[in-house]
Parts: structure tokens; sequence; C-alpha cells
């Protein structure tokens, strides 16, 4: 876990901007959830034989001997604070969210076990007309922020029960006959979930899949069509993207649509965005039939990219005005007065003052040092005559004074 210091802040609240202006767009509205739920929410929608639940939850007894969860995930938080607050029956939703989420995983690049993300859940739509138009909504994102390059599209059908229980069927029969080249962890999951098998890193088990059923050729018709449409939007819309039959997602609920955002650029693992339709989740977890669809992307590694890639505006970078440096008697008080006129005038200075004292020379090393663009200096000459002396920190032009009033009117061409 790691924390983010006032040099990395802008960049995350640029990032966060860019991605609040255009779900508003969208008509997407912010819901913001507890960072502790009970555990049974995420066994029961993330599925018991995952990574994240066996392996990486961070699950603790409260006083009452309640066993509760810190979110590894937003979407079952969301799914459950719809069910209790009535926002499905006879409803359609789009909803986002951003915060942090926790998972006990091997640290890597762009990788934390606390996490941030930034996701996307809408409920009562069931074509994909609304899947493509969230995949559309994340190339528009990428594309604001100068990323577009970057990144690939892979998308893939998991299609209906009725198909996953058929290529389940299959894909079991096929790796039995070769349990002596699996991986332990995939071993276990021949009985209990073995599309998760797809997603294994093990060299032996990734060749033995090589040769394994292709999960297109178990779909119903419902599915296809369903994959035949996204995939006709998305390209309609310009929006490239590579089917990739291996991608099934970590997380048990998703069927029909996944899809993943991948880069190159920051090691092995390069996912920055990912998501999918995940129809039976509301009423696995005790609502009503409805369809869903959303996805989840990583603060960390898109912050990351960005930077990377120098995508970052340099205004950013701007971070104080002024610096107020004060000596004499009387100074102190002007300059108070000085910066709140500074701060509540139209162009809203960034303004620090120099406090705890210190000669005029220790103030100005202060001041260079803060990073500010100017200084006023204000002595008992500048207080008498109402005035302040302006200093070019970062040029070489001569230090001028000038009556407040007179400065105040010109702040403009400085700003």
């Amino acid at each position: 876990m790691n924390d983010i210091l006032p040099s990395q802040t802008p960049a995350w609240r640029y990032l966060e901007e860019q991605a609040r202006q255009l779900f508003e767009q969208y008509g997407i509205e912010e819901i913001r959830t507890p960072i502790v739920e009970s555990t049974d929410l995420f066994k029961r929608s993330i599925g018991e034989v995952t990574d994240i639940v066996e392996k990486e939850m961070y699950t603790f007894e409260d006083r009452n001997g309640d066993s509760l969860t810190l979110r590894p995930e937003g979407t079952a938080s969301v799914v459950r604070a719809c069910e209790e607050h009535g926002m499905l029956y006879n409803q359609t939703q789009r909803l986002w969210y951003a915060g942090p989420m926790f998972r006990h995983e091997r640290p890597q690049k762009g990788r934390y076990r606390q996490f941030h993300q930034i996701g996307v859940e809408c409920f009562g739509f069931p074509g994909p007309d609304i899947d493509a138009e969230l995949i559309v909504m994340t190339f528009r994102l990428w594309q604001k922020l100068g990323l577009d390059q970057q990144v690939t599209l892979q998308i893939n059908s998991l299609g209906t029960a009725a198909s996953r229980q058929a290529y389940r069927s299959a894909l079991t029969a096929y790796l039995s006959d070769f349990k002596d080249q699996l991986d332990e962890d995939s071993l276990r999951r021949l009985e209990t979930n073995p599309l998760r098998i797809l997603d294994t890193k093990d060299p032996k088990t990734r060749a033995v899949l090589k040769e394994a059923p292709v999960f297109s050729e178990y779909l119903d018709d419902v599915s296809r069509q369903h994959f035949d449409e996204l995939c006709g939007l998305l390209t309609s819309s310009g929006v490239p993207f590579e089917v990739n039959p291996a991608l099934v997602r970590g997380l048990d609920y998703y069927g029909l649509t996944v899809f993943e955002w991948v880069t190159d650029t920051l090691g092995a693992q390069g996912t920055i965005c990912a998501g999918g339709r995940y129809d039976g989740l509301v009423e696995q977890l005790g609502g009503k039939p409805t369809p869903a669809v959303g996805f989840a992307m990583g603060v960390e590694r898109l912050v990351l990219l960005l930077e990377t890639h120098g995508c970052l505006p340099s205004s950013l970078l701007d971070r104080l005005d002024f610096f107020i440096a004060a000596s004499g008697e009387g100074a102190q008080a002007f300059a108070f007065d000085v910066a709140c006129q500074l701060r509540s005038s139209q162009h809203s200075a960034k303004v620090i003052m120099n406090f705890g004292g210190g000669s005029l020379k220790t103030q100005m090393k202060r001041a260079d040092k803060s990073g500010a663009t100017y200084a006023l200096v204000i002595g008992e000459a500048e207080v008498a005559a109402r005035s302040v002396t302006l200093k070019y920190l970062r040029t070489d032009k001569p230090q001028k004074s000038q009556s407040l009033t007179e400065f105040l009117s010109g702040l403009g061409r400085l700003m």
C-alpha cells in the first residue's frame, strides 16, 4: 500500500475530472459505497473458487463476530446498494464510482494492495447497444487523455449460461486427459471452475490449452447474435478491436460480452480497464433478474501510462502564483489583506504567505523554494503607501512597485 504525494495528486485529479466530465455526457450518475462489506457478498458474487476470494481478500471478524471484508472490487457493492435502496425495480440505472479497493496480491509495477478504480455499472439494458456504448465511451476517454494509440481493445463472448455449461463440459473432458501436465491451481479448478484455467500463466498448462476446444464453437444462437451485433456497432463507431478467445476475466459473474483494454508499455500485467456483462448477478444476490453491464479502470496504471507517454498537461505543474514576504511594523496584517484580495479576485490566484518571521533574505529563499512565479514584498514603506513590490522569480525582469489598486487591476496580465 502506498501514499499518493502532493507531487502526484494533480495527475490523479486530472484523470478523475476527465472521467467525471465524460460520464456526465452519457447521463451516468455517481454512487458512493462503503469500503467494508459483508464477506458473504463477495463470496456469492465473485465466486468462492477464484483467486480473489481464495487468496487475496482482506477479511476479518468484527466485535460482533460478523465476517467483514475490505471490498476487492466495486460491482458487488453497487448491486447490493441498488437492491437495498430499491433502485432496480422497473427502473434503469447508469452509475459510476471511484475509490480504493483491496487485494493481497503480489505487488507489481502499477499494482498495489490498496489500489484505486473508477468504474461504471448500468442496469436494465439487455441488448448489445449498451455494451457498445460503454466501450465507445472508454475509447473516447483514451482519446481525451491522448492514450488511444497506447492501448488495444480485446473482446470475447462467454455466451449464455447454457453455452458456458456446454463448453465447460467439453473443456473438462479435454483437460482430464492431461492431468499430469496441469499446474496445481488448474488441477483444483478442473473440478470447480474449469473456465478459469484458460487464464493460467503456467507455461505447461498454456501449452496444453493450445489444442483445447474453442469457446466460440459452443456459442448458441442468442450468444452469437449478441456478439455479432456488438462487433458491428464497434466497427461502425470506428473503434478497433481484437477478438481474444482466451479472454474469460477473473470473476464468476460474467456472461456474454467481456472486454479488456490492454497496453504493452507497463510490463507483463498490462490491463488498464476491463469489464463485461453480468446479467445473472442481481438475481444471484437476491434481486429479480436484471440485465447489467459495467467496467472498472485502474487509476494507478492509467496515471503511470499518462506519465510514461508525457500525456499530462503542463499546466498541472503550475502550482503557485504568489509568495508574499512581509517585514516590519504592520506588514503582516497588510499582507493578510493582500492575500485575501488575491484569492478572492476573479483570477483566484494561488497564494501562500511567509509565516514564522525571518529576514527578507531568508523569506526570498523560501519564496524561490516554494515554486511560486512571483514574490510580493511588503515592508513598512509599502504599508504606508498601500503598495506592493513585485519580484519576478522565474525571469530576469526588474522588480517594480505599484499601488495595491494598480496591481490588482493589472492582475490579468500576470496570470
